[in-house]
């Protein structure tokens, strides 16, 4: 986004539009920093939602949303802070091996970075909770996670996997919910 106010209306809808057409509603860019998925196949899509629209406009008043690097909030972040943080899920197989939402993949050294992260702003006194994917639904012997973050709480979550290029394989999988702060209730 940059200050041309015009012009990031513009961005906001054309990526709105991309969201509601392409497959799952999925968003990530080729190492080149494009987007790269393709079409959804969608009869009549929900394109512009005007009344969640408008209550999220409403939601997000004097909030201040930034895009980069998530080491880049660390000065906003204190002991007043919840930090939900969602990165780009470990592969549990090699079928489920991409990790490039972005120009850069986000493999075994950027999930300890993270984690290193995460030390840090527990630190400062924020309230954290990091998901991602449950290592265990294909080998129990691995135990990453759990040495990563073995001073905070792990859950496991049963979640509905919606990206799947087979749809048949869509559906139910545990995942990791990880906090420093309290037990999680779904």
């Amino acid at each position: 986004m940059n200050g041309d106010e015009k012009a990031n209306v513009e961005k906001a809808a054309l990526f709105i539009f991309l969201n509601k057409t392409c497959f799952n509603g999925l968003f990530r860019v080729n190492k080149n920093g494009l987007f790269n998925v393709p079409m959804g196949a969608y009869k009549k899509p929900l394109i512009c939602d005007k009344e969640n629209l408008l209550a999220l406009n409403k939601l997000l008043q004097g909030v201040k949303i930034l895009c980069g690097d998530y080491r880049n909030c660390m000065e906003f972040i204190d002991e007043n802070t919840f930090v939900y943080i969602d990165p780009p899920y470990r592969p549990i197989n090699i079928t489920s091996s991409f990790t490039a939402y972005s120009e850069k993949a986000f493999d075994d050294s950027e999930q300890i970075a993270l984690g290193k992260f995460v030390d840090q702003i527990h630190e400062k006194g924020a309230k954290i909770v990091v998901s991602n994917s449950d290592p265990k639904n294909a080998d129990q012997n691995d135990d990453f996670f759990e040495r990563l973050y073995s001073k905070y709480k792990i859950e496991r979550v049963y979640a509905k996997r919606m990206i799947n290029c087979d749809g048949e394989n869509r559906g139910n999988i545990s995942e990791l919910l990880i906090s420093n702060h309290c037990a999680i209730t779904l």
